[in-house]
């Protein structure tokens, strides 16, 4: 196997053996992104030479015993969460220039733990959309198919770990974020518990919603990314001080004794492709051949969370881009005189066509002519489905569905059809409605070639139950294990 097929917990073997260094195995990475990236196009920003430094540095501890959980393991991260140094632009002509002078908790979290960072990847911009093609630095594409979507808005991290241009990555999920991209390219994703994982330093969209999450090669090292990110951290006030579990314990013994609940409105949506239903199908024979019980379940506001979540996510997302005026820092246009028409046209030239249409959604359901109408209406309607998933937590442990209704699509299919975008993360909203926990496994791929994703969730912080369901599936699976010839 070539450094750069490794995964995470193989190469942190090797590298305790020191049958391998992190110089190695970094400048693996880096030639693979070199040879590849031209074709996907996952990475906004490449830092080999840090990334070079920090794997010599790493490889000095290692020599003298000082072996940390992610000792010399190359990683990316989704370019909204701030890096000390290295430029973080959202995706958006509007913070092209935007250098953090800090680290996020999370990356202090990765260094901490001795992570090397080889790059910033791309996504839609300010994580509004489901197919990174809102970029507007570029278009990224599915490993699998160079003529199809990643997924969004984390594409370019799940792309990158797709094509092994990384061992693994950080994303953010505000609606599917993370679960959908993983499951387009065939990789493991997840969306922790609302406040398991410290926003701070997270490029906020909507901060209700918004969670950090890994993705990964496989369930097992998606559950020790999550073992060094997670944790209760002061400066964030939606962080939660509840202790966190060794994730990686979880027991390989089967699913004897674990109910999961199967939603017969997610069987029912419209626009549920036959291939995708039909690898759900089989994904359940095989949860139930491992011994679990396999109820069916109702969540009957379900059809109501799209029309909730584009109500909030844009109010939210109207009141954080704001701050984005062109005075304190990021573009600016610097040939208007007056002081609006210098806000008005930095932020027409600055943000794309999506956030616009966004921020304009947002500010009208917060209008004091429509606020009780739009935003109060879908608060309450979003506690009605949050008491949806209470109930039923009280007869399953977890529960099971798509994480898309279809395979990736063609790039451009949808491009002038945000409705039809907008269904994309029919199955995943819910999930940040009610701030559950929520994982997409690789469970089967389409006539064409492209993977198919199968969804857990599971009730709040408990994220270990359902990195046990998933790691048992993925091992009586060999989805995990195909690679896209690129």
């Amino acid at each position: 196997m070539k450094l750069h097929e490794l995964t995470i917990h193989e190469a942190c073997g090797l590298l305790k053996k020191r049958d391998i260094s992190s110089q190695e195995l970094t400048r693996a990475v880096l030639d693979r992104i070199e040879s590849v990236e031209k074709k996907v196009e996952a990475y906004i920003t490449i830092d080999a030479e840090t990334a070079v430094k920090q794997a010599e540095l790493t490889d000095k501890e290692i020599s003298k015993g000082n072996i940390l959980p992610l000792s010399g393991i190359p990683l990316s991260v989704k370019d909204l969460i701030c890096t000390k140094g290295l430029r973080t632009t959202c995706a958006s002509r509007i913070l092209d220039n935007f250098t953090p002078q800090y680290d996020a908790f999370v990356i202090k979290k990765l260094k901490k733990a001795g992570a090397v960072i080889v790059g910033k990847t791309n996504m839609d911009e300010f994580a509004m959309g489901s197919s990174t093609e809102n970029s507007a630095v570029k278009i990224t594409r599915n490993p699998w198919d160079l003529t199809c979507i990643p997924g969004g808005s984390s594409g370019g991290s799940a792309a990158a770990v797709a094509a092994d241009m990384c061992l693994g990555s950080l994303g953010s999920d505000t609606g599917g974020s993370i679960r959908q991209p993983a499951s387009h390219c065939g990789v493991v994703g997840m969306k922790p518990t609302y406040g398991r994982v410290s926003r701070f330093g997270l490029i906020a969209f909507a901060s209700s919603l918004d969670q950090i999450g890994p993705l990964a090669k496989d369930v097992l090292d998606c559950a020790m990314l999550m073992n060094v990110i997670a944790g209760y951290d002061p400066a964030d006030s939606t962080s939660v001080p509840e202790a966190v579990p060794d994730y990686t314990s979880f027991s390989n013994k089967g699913l004897s004794g674990t109910t999961i609940g199967i939603p017969k409105e997610y069987n029912e949506t419209k626009g549920l492709d036959p291939e995708v239903s039909g690898a759900i199908k089989n994904a359940v024979k095989v949860v139930e051949a491992l011994g679990a019980k396999c109820i069916e379940i109702t969540l009957p506001h379900t059809k109501y969370a799209v029309a909730v979540y584009y109500v909030i996510a844009p109010s939210e997302a109207s009141s954080n881009l704001a701050r984005y005026d062109g005075v304190k820092y990021g573009f600016r246009d610097k040939e208007k005189n007056s002081l609006i028409d210098m806000y008005r046209s930095t932020r027409t030239k600055g943000f794309g066509a999506e956030v616009q249409r966004r921020i304009i959604l947002g500010t009208y359901s917060l209008s004091a002519g429509y606020y009780d109408a739009y935003y109060k209406k879908a608060s309450q309607v979003r506690t009605l489905i949050m008491e949806d998933f209470k109930n039923v937590f009280k007869s399953c442990d977890l529960i099971l569905s798509p994480v898309a209704p279809t395979p990736a699509f063609k790039i451009g299919d949808k491009v002038d059809d945000p409705l039809t975008m907008y269904l994309s993360d029919i199955f995943t909203i819910s999930a940040n409605l009610a701030g559950i926990p929520g994982i997409s496994v690789p469970c089967g791929f389409s006539s064409a070639g492209l993977p198919i994703g199968l969804q857990l969730m599971g009730r709040h912080f408990e994220e270990k139950k359902m990195l046990t369901a998933a790691y048992n599936f993925e091992q009586a699976t060999d989805f995990h294990k195909k690679k896209p010839e690129i």
